[in-house]
C-alpha cells in the first residue's frame, strides 16, 4: 500500500491535483481541469487528468463518488496518516518486503 502512495506523489501533477483538492475538496473532473489551467498553467486533457486521478484512487489518496451525472473527487488523508504515524510515533515494527 505505502508504495503505491509514494508513487502516486511522486509526479508534480499528481501532487498539484491533491493541492487543489485540499484547498477545494468534492471537485469534478472538469473543475480539477479548470483549476490546473488557470492556476498552474497546466493544459492538460481531461484525459490525462482523469488518467493522475485513477493513480491517485489506487493509492487510496482519493476517493470519488457519484451524485447524478456528475463524479466528485474527495482528498483521503488516510494513506498519508499512517505513514507519518509510522515513524513518528513507533511502535512495533512493521514486517515490510
Amino acid at each position: 500500500m505505502a508504495e503505491d502512495v509514494f508513487k502516486a506523489l511522486a509526479d508534480p501533477t499528481r501532487r498539484r491535483i491533491l493541492d487543489e483538492l485540499v484547498e477545494r475538496d468534492g471537485q469534478t473532473l472538469f473543475e480539477i481541469c479548470t483549476r490546473l489551467m488557470v492556476k498552474h498553467g497546466l493544459g492538460l486533457s481531461r484525459q490525462a487528468v482523469s488518467q493522475h486521478l485513477a493513480v491517485l484512487e489506487a493509492a487510496g489518496l482519493v476517493l470519488s463518488r457519484r451524485q447524478g451525472r456528475y463524479k466528485f473527487h474527495d482528498l483521503n488523508t488516510e494513506p498519508l496518516e499512517h505513514i507519518v504515524t509510522r515513524w513518528l510515533r513507533p511502535g512495533p515494527p512493521e514486517s515490510t518486503p
